[in-house]
């Protein structure tokens, strides 16, 4: 261990550059993901026109930065369409338009450098944190987890808010333990500043306003007093308290200042009758909260004053309702809009590495053995004492792990299935905390078998090491081992966990490739992917069903059909979404329209994939099949 320390800047420095190499190369190779189809146009126009029309429901912080790189292109942005014009939550259409009139692949690789200087920081502050938290082998730990991470890997590039969020609520977090510590006018003012951040990152931050007024309350009451300080323990908390309430007010002063500043550049151009017409079609419900929602943003959006609030709690507004109102998705052979309590742990056992699985199960069975033995032979009535010297001793342990518990609830109790990205947050904080119980565990006094745990520890690195390695470049659709790996994925769930249209242009370079063999003029070492190619005629046209934000006409021109499986039996060759694929085979029918099971009930073999998440499938000319 002391060989690392040493070495300690080099392990770091390799372990970042390599995790900025692997992110620049899937952002070059990856097309335009689902939800990047609406975040890029925002981004852009947000930060060239001062107009959030495009993509309200979340805070503009990421979207910023993401569109930064952009006003140095020459893009041409469609503000003349009526989509811009006139339309109401245009951004799909935008986006498509946006992107793909524009050169798809820079504009895209432009917008996600950013995401991936968030990410590559973020990793350095996992380390410096857990250094001084927990020394520097434990950084080296806690970061290797934070790069090695294939979900990491997957979302450390895309513009979307998920990374975005996980740094800024960490840092949050962090600045908030060390508010609680010194609450000095410093510490206060920079605890504001990266509170803000946060919610300028996403709505779901908002947790953050309740759970640092209840950490609040636990450190104040049980602070203790000094020998020299002659109030009564009731009198000297409640004043602790207040000292911590007048100064978490204060903080929030600053946070709604910085949200209200970059709240008012984003909006310094957008027509107030904007957000009042955008307010009407997002909440049509003849209900309270529908007309509370419309009429707050209607009286706040006419005054240039009172505007970036207006936006900000359109969004906001927003953001809620979806989460009540659910999503449909596919979910272990089913297909609902309504949410599963197992859905979230589920997704997150199949999709984590098994090496962080163990040390996660490893870590909560240490620290409940070390609670046990912390309170056996104590009587009760020396336990709040025993709590208060715990909670004001692990303040950060608490706080860490108290966000964690929280953000799992609402997500598990929530009506929102979307995807593995949705515990982000929590995830850097386990990081952290794992790294610090492995060492507290491996250095605790009386411990005979740190050599053998030194080892042990150096064998689950290398294993944590190799994932990334022996997955690559399959990040976004990884399952662990005991899932089956990347290419089973989809059989558990789909969408952001599988597939969210990141393979397009895999699919146009396996076309491209498949021809070019075909017609003898690739380089053989290419072909022998390509199994029994004599069995089938060239792809001189596809039908496609595509799940995702790239435009698959731009990548395949005139080869590609729009065809979904409703339309008909067509002969040739297909390219399914795996999305589309569960969704069409397990959802309920009804009325008996025609899904995919005409293809796996008339034996025809999957023939390739294009990536992981687009299927390849060959249909000859028979009867009845046009």
């Amino acid at each position: 261990m002391d060989h690392l320390k040493k070495h300690a800047r080099l392990a770091v420095t390799l372990m970042l550059t390599g995790f900025f190499l692997l992110s620049l190369s899937l952002a070059w190779q990856e097309s335009t993901t689902e939800d990047e189809k609406a975040h890029v146009p925002a981004s852009y126009s947000s930060v060239r026109f001062g107009d959030m029309r495009l993509n309200p429901e979340h805070p503009p912080l990421i979207k910023d930065l993401a569109g930064i790189p952009l006003q140095f292109m020459s893009l041409s942005f469609p503000t003349d369409s009526a989509q811009w014009q006139t339309g109401v939550n245009e951004q799909w259409s935008i986006g498509d338009m946006f992107i793909h009139q524009n050169d798809a692949e820079w504009v895209m690789f432009w917008a996600r450098f950013p995401i991936i200087l968030i990410a590559v920081l973020f990793g350095f502050c996992i380390y410096r944190f857990t250094k001084a938290f927990a020394g520097t082998v434990a950084g080296l730990f806690a970061l290797l987890l934070y790069v090695a991470d294939p979900n990491v890997i997957a979302h450390g590039h895309y513009v979307t808010t998920d990374l975005g969020i996980a740094a800024f609520i960490f840092l949050a977090i962090v600045f908030f333990v060390r508010f609680l510590r010194k609450p000095t006018l410093g510490n206060t003012l920079l605890f504001g500043v990266f509170f803000a951040l946060a919610e300028l990152a996403k709505f779901s931050a908002i947790l953050l306003y309740p759970y640092f007024a209840l950490i609040i309350l636990a450190y104040a009451l049980t602070r203790p007093k000094s020998d020299t300080i002659h109030d009564s323990h009731f009198l000297f908390a409640i004043k602790q308290l207040f000292s911590y309430t007048f100064k978490y007010l204060g903080a929030l002063v600053v946070c709604f200042a910085l949200i209200w500043t970059l709240y008012f550049f984003n909006t310094v151009n957008e027509p107030g009758i904007k957000m009042v017409e955008t307010a009407k079609d997002f909440f049509q419900q003849d209900n309270l909260p529908a007309h509370f929602a419309i009429d707050t943003v209607t009286s706040l959006s006419g005054s240039g004053a009172t505007k970036p609030f207006a936006q900000y709690l359109l969004g906001f507004f927003k953001v809620f309702s979806r989460f009540e109102g659910g999503n449909t998705h596919y979910f272990l052979g089913t297909v609902t809009p309504d949410a599963s309590p197992w859905y979230f742990p589920i997704v997150f056992t199949l999709k984590e590495t098994l090496p962080f699985l163990f040390f996660l199960v490893f870590g909560g069975v240490y620290t409940v053995v070390r609670i046990v033995k912390v309170f056996a032979g104590k009587s009760a009535r020396t336990w709040h004492t025993v709590i208060s010297h715990s909670i004001q001793s692990h303040i950060t342990q608490y706080t860490m792990f108290g966000f964690v518990v929280l953000y799992a609830f609402v997500s598990i109790t929530g009506n929102l299935n979307i995807g593995f990205r949705h515990l982000f947050p929590i995830i850097p904080l386990l990081e952290v905390l794992i790294a610090k119980t492995v060492f507290d565990f491996i250095r605790r006094k009386g411990f005979h078998g740190e050599h053998a745990s030194r080892v042990a520890l150096t064998v689950l690195a290398f294993w944590i090491f190799a994932i990334p390695v022996l997955a690559y470049p399959s990040y976004l659709s990884y399952f662990n081992e005991a899932a089956g790996g990347p290419k089973n994925g989809y059989r558990y769930v789909t969408d952001s966990n599988y597939d969210w249209g990141q393979d397009m242009r895999r699919l146009r370079d396996f076309v491209d490739a498949f021809n070019a063999c075909k017609a003898g003029t690739a380089d053989p070492a290419t072909c022998t992917k390509f199994a029994d190619i004599e069995r089938y005629p060239p792809i001189n046209q596809i039908h496609t069903a595509y799940f995702g934000g790239a435009n698959p006409k731009y990548y395949l021109g005139d080869k590609y059909i729009e065809w979904y499986a409703d339309w008909g039996r067509r002969s040739g060759w297909h390219a399914i979404s795996a999305t589309f694929w569960q969704e069409s085979l397990y959802q309920s029918n009804p009325t008996g329209k025609l899904t995919y099971r005409w293809i796996v009930d008339g034996g025809y073999p999957l023939a390739w994939h294009a990536g992981d998440s687009i299927f390849v499938y060959y249909v000859p000319p028979s009867p009845g099949i046009e």
